[in-house]
């Protein structure tokens, strides 16, 4: 079996919203340890956070989950390649793929997860490198990369990202389909959160039924 690790981008500015959105309630925890509690249900280790601004606010936070470890980016302001780079080489030489994971994404689903698990141990063998999801006809996040291209990351500036990566190796991408677009909604702005709040109460009233 593979080994799994995971790269949590939490090194964000937060500028559209105005305040720290990783830090924001989130039905009774902060919006970041969503993503973490669906990752912890996994088999997946080790499990790196790449925190910039607020890293003192997030260690607070995160007290209660020793098999996270927490990275600086002193560089955070020149963009999410930062983060990308640092948590790659923190990472790389321990596990066989990564699955890269937005913090401000709290729905993300165990249940995507596991299928992109899934897909990449089905496919291994046939080139795959790279399992992304697709909600609804989008692509989106997590998505798994494979350790031979982990390299490829030392080279992306700027805010992109690995998407130049993603466009290299689109021939050997695999991609899994999920009707829910919730899934990979990420928080930028008040109106994102509100509607992720309205979205939580729907789906408690509809379990409490």
């Amino acid at each position: 079996m593979p080994k799994i690790g995971v790269i949590i981008l939490a090194a964000g500015m937060s500028i559209r919203m105005g305040e720290p959105k990783l830090l924001l309630p989130l039905a009774g925890k902060p919006l970041f340890l969503h993503v973490i509690d669906s990752i912890l249900g996994s088999s997946m280790q080790p499990i790196h956070l790449v925190a910039g601004e607020y890293i003192e606010e997030i260690r607070q936070q995160s007290e209660d989950y020793p098999e996270l470890k927490i990275i600086h980016n002193p560089n955070y302001i020149d963009g999410m390649s930062t983060s990308l780079k640092l948590g790659v080489q923190s990472i790389k030489e321990h596990v066989d793929a990564v699955m890269i994971f937005l913090a401000d994404q709290p729905l993300t689903s165990l249940e995507v997860i596991r299928a992109l698990i899934e897909k990449y141990l089905e496919c291994k063998e046939e080139g795959v490198r790279i399992v992304r999801p697709k909600y609804k006809g989008r692509v989106g996040h997590p998505i798994l990369v494979d350790a031979s291209i982990l390299n490829e990351f030392h080279s992306i500036k700027g805010d992109q990202g690995g998407k130049s990566i993603i466009k290299k190796y689109d021939a050997v991408t695999k991609t899994v389909s999920f009707d829910n677009s919730m899934w990979g909604f990420d928080i930028d702005t008040p109106e994102d959160i509100h509607k992720v709040k309205l979205h939580l109460d729907s789906m408690q009233n509809i379990e409490s039924k």
